[in-house]
C-alpha cells in the first residue's frame, strides 16, 4: 500500500523538517480534490486523477496512484462510469491511516 523506501528517500533528501511540510500539502492537497472528485464532470476527471497519481507517487502512496492511474486511463479513454469515486476515496483513507501510524510511529 505504501511504498516506505520513497518515504525514506524523500525525507532523506529533503529533511525532516521540510519533509512535514511537503506531508501536510500532500494531505491538504489532496483532500481538497478528493471532495471536489464525487460531484466532478467527466471532463474534469482525467486532469483530478492525474494530480492524485503525481502527488501519490511523491510521498509513496503506491496503491493509491495505482487505483487514480486506472482512473485516469478510463477517463482519457472517455469511460467514466468505469471510475469507482468511492473506492477512490476509501484507497486514499486506508493509505492515508497506514501512513499516519507509522510515521508518527
Amino acid at each position: 500500500m505504501i511504498d516506505w523506501q520513497r518515504i525514506s528517500e524523500l525525507r532523506d533528501e529533503i529533511g525532516a523538517d521540510d519533509f512535514d511540510e511537503v506531508v501536510d500539502l500532500f494531505l491538504a492537497e489532496v483532500e481538497e480534490t478528493l471532495e471536489a472528485l464525487p460531484n466532478a464532470e467527466n471532463s474534469q476527471l482525467e486532469p483530478m486523477l492525474h494530480l492524485l497519481k503525481g502527488s501519490a507517487l511523491n510521498l509513496g502512496f503506491q496503491a493509491f496512484a495505482n487505483r487514480c492511474l486506472e482512473g485516469e486511463a478510463a477517463a482519457r479513454a472517455d469511460r467514466p462510469e468505469e471510475i469507482d469515486r468511492d473506492a477512490i476515496r476509501q484507497l486514499y483513507d486506508a493509505s492515508r491511516s497506514a501512513f499516519l501510524q507509522q510515521i508518527t510511529a
